[in-house]
């Protein structure tokens, strides 16, 4: 089974398991340019999917669920990225599956009020090599629930890195 975990933001992260075992990790940036028009960000979004998960069949995506946010315009980026999302998933018969981030964290760290570092730190401690960026760590974290929920014996490989 092929399963695509995001992160879903300005900077999304995402985790890519498949079948035999191969595992892709990343992040993308979405923020807009100077001279970019409000729809940039869609438009970025919309080739974004298609280019990760090139000539892989994706069986199931499990993306991070935020139902509250801080500032108004991360409500509305969210909001967008998720709808193209949706769109996306029905166009390409792709199961969705929404995760809370406390679900995600608890199942990574034991605690579900972890912060970025300690997801950051679990992601290294496992031999991940995330760096600073906990959007690309929370990715990784989701596709190891996702494949845990999917009844997936994981093998011990390195992940390649994009």
């Amino acid at each position: 089974m092929n399963i695509l975990s995001l992160d879903l933001g300005t900077k999304t992260g995402y985790a890519i398991h498949k079948r035999g075992g191969e595992m892709v990790v990343g992040s993308e940036s979405f923020a807009p340019k100077l001279m970019d028009g409000v729809a940039a960000r869609a438009f970025k979004f919309k080739r974004f999917l298609p280019a990760i998960t090139q000539g892989t069949e994706i069986q199931v995506c499990y993306y991070e669920r935020v139902l509250h946010h801080s500032a108004v315009q991360a409500a509305h980026v969210y909001g967008l990225l998720e709808g193209l999302l949706q769109m996306w998933a029905d166009s390409n018969n792709v199961r969705l599956v929404a995760v809370s981030p406390m679900t995600i964290k608890k199942f990574w760290t034991g605690t579900g009020r972890s912060d970025k570092k300690a997801m950051m730190a679990e992601c290294e401690k496992r031999g991940f090599k995330v760096g600073k960026d906990d959007d690309m760590s929370d990715s990784i974290a989701l596709l190891h629930y996702a494949i845990e929920q999917e009844g997936i014996c994981l093998p011990s490989q390195p992940q390649k890195a994009t």
